[in-house]
């Protein structure tokens, strides 16, 4: 069961600076080159980051290759069923290796056809016949560090970082009845967004903006703020029917998950495992927003939706789910068009940072998680 803080909603839950004293973050925040590379080295390649369910890698030979802070990445599911994840890199010299996501049953490199199994190790290594020493052993693909949460497969860079299970501490306690474990991945869109990585996220976490933003789609909306953990918030959407459709008039395409706990039933959580991934939570359902930073002012918003594995199976299952499907990428496609605004917007050299409304409070945890993992003279007077 949840431990007992994490059942203890708020309107707001505010930290560090007083409400009243806390303002948004300054424009460099956003659009320095100089931040981002820190953002890189201090956050990105050193916590852990939500890439794809174990399921879209279903049999033996299944592969997806995914772009990281970090570099291209590939995942793939080998002839035993094991999963792994691989720098998608040549250790020839360097060309990456697969695109998209399908099924091999080996890897060929483009370039000069050196070959690899799907447990990374090197199958061939053509013209080295004749390379003194050559030890094939030791030229296999360089791993990263993976780990599986009820299906969802995180990455870290750091070897040396906390498990997977340390950084997200008391939250699967508070979702433990949705059975993650038990959902399949049915949808999953990619969409180039014109901003900076915190910004998608930060505006995942509250509801501020959905009457102006969401008017046509989901519309109004307020929440509930949880105590959350050192690397995670989660706020919650009170509803007595599903937040993952637009249409409110018609009882909702799925049922409810059977067995879901009493606080679970009263709505969707939408959460933040620091700094990349939200997860959220519905009574029927489960969405990620992944975000993949490529530059100070550039991003790539990954929206993935997951189904109970039951529901699935029904036969009109792919007409049931379109509404959601509408809704995800619709709201998601919403958001980008703002925060791109929003992007143009604090580039201004007449910007300046705004006073906080106490419906930005995890917005303003979420900028005191980043700002105190950033050297000092970067982010000094913020947060």
């Amino acid at each position: 069961m949840p431990s007992d803080i994490t059942q203890r909603p708020a309107p707001f839950i505010w930290s560090g600076k007083s409400l009243g004293q806390a303002r948004s973050m300054p424009g460099r925040f956003y659009t320095s080159r100089e931040v981002f590379e820190a953002e890189r080295e201090h956050i990105f390649l050193k916590h852990w980051f939500f890439v794809a369910r174990a399921e879209e890698l279903r049999k033996p030979g299944d592969y997806r290759a995914i772009d990281t802070a970090g570099g291209p990445i590939l995942l793939t599911r080998d002839g035993n069923g094991e999963l792994h994840a691989f720098a998608n890199t040549c250790r020839h010299r360097g060309a990456q290796l697969l695109e998209g996501c399908g099924a091999k049953r080996s890897i060929v490199c483009p370039y000069h056809a050196w070959s690899y199994r799907l447990d990374g190790s090197l199958l061939r290594a053509p013209g080295t016949q004749d390379v003194p020493g050559f030890d094939a052993a030791s030229e296999g693909l360089i791993p990263v560090r993976m780990s599986e949460w009820k299906g969802n497969l995180f990455l870290n860079f750091d070897n040396d970082a906390d498990d997977l299970d340390t950084h997200l501490g008391a939250y699967p306690e508070l979702f433990a009845s949705h059975r993650v474990e038990d959902m399949r991945c049915v949808f999953r869109v990619d969409l180039p967004a014109a901003c900076n990585w915190k910004m998608l996220l930060e505006n995942a976490m509250e509801t501020y903006h959905t009457g102006l933003v969401h008017a046509r789609t989901v519309g109004a909306q307020t929440s509930l703020t949880f105590p959350g953990g050192p690397n995670w918030h989660a706020i919650q959407v009170q509803s007595d029917v599903s937040t993952a459709v637009l249409d409110k008039s018609a009882p909702p395409p799925f049922p409810q998950i059977d067995g879901l706990s009493d606080i679970a039933r009263k709505g969707t959580f939408f959460t933040l495992i620091e700094p990349l991934t939200q997860l959220v939570f519905a009574q029927d359902c489960m969405w990620w927003l992944a975000v993949h930073p490529v530059a100070a002012d550039r991003s790539v918003l990954s929206v993935g939706g997951c189904f109970p594995r039951a529901y699935t199976e029904m036969p009109d299952f792919e007409q049931r789910a379109r509404p959601y499907f509408e809704r995800w990428e619709a709201v998601a496609r919403e958001d980008v068009a703002i925060l791109e605004r929003q992007q143009r917007g604090v580039s201004s050299v007449l910007y300046r940072p705004g006073v906080l409304s106490s419906r930005d409070d995890v917005v303003h945890t979420m900028n005191t998680w980043v700002a105190a993992r950033l050297p000092a003279h970067l982010v000094g007077g913020s947060a």
